[in-house]
């Protein structure tokens, strides 16, 4: 698959086959969310891969109705970032790095919310993440369960505009 399909090919995935996912794949999964666009390459992210299900299923109590499938996937990456300037730019970055290689490696995975959610500091200490670190994501990660079907998206000529906006 090309970069570009990948891009263009990749959605949210909330159902997982119950199929582990070698630590190889994940480590690089993970490299590719740290090179990461960041600003002034401050680099203000560490990332905890967590792949066993109790820990799995305290995250899904804590997230409640915005992650009720992630004790179904068999590995969650969550992204934190240390509290600088561009912290959550940063994170994002990592985040959608993080979610076009899952794809490319034919896995599914989604973009469960962290920064400014109430459970985020909940997270934080269940993973016994220092305090100088802000969640920005939960990224559940498996093989999906069927086959992921594209959602629709406007058309570019509503969203892109030419010199300024008109």
């Amino acid at each position: 698959m090309s970069l570009y399909e990948t891009l263009i090919t990749r959605t949210s995935v909330r159902e997982f086959l119950d199929k582990p996912i070698s630590k190889d794949i994940i480590e690089k999964i993970v490299y590719a969310g740290q090179r990461a666009a960041t600003a002034r390459n401050v680099q203000p992210w560490i990332f905890i891969g967590i792949t066993n299900l109790e820990t799995r299923k305290k995250l899904k109590n804590l997230c409640k109705q915005n992650a009720p499938f992630l004790d179904n996937a068999p590995v969650c990456i969550a992204v934190f970032c240390e509290n600088t300037k561009y912290y959550l730019e940063d994170g994002c970055a990592a985040t959608q790095n993080i979610l076009n290689a899952a794809h490319s490696f034919g896995l599914g995975a989604v973009w469960v919310a962290g920064e400014k959610k109430e459970y985020a500091d909940e997270v934080r200490k269940l993973l016994n993440v220092p305090d100088k670190y802000r969640l920005i994501s939960l990224i559940p990660i498996g093989y999906p369960k069927k086959k992921p079907q594209l959602t629709s998206r406007k058309n570019l000529s509503e969203i892109l505009f030419w010199e300024n906006y008109k």
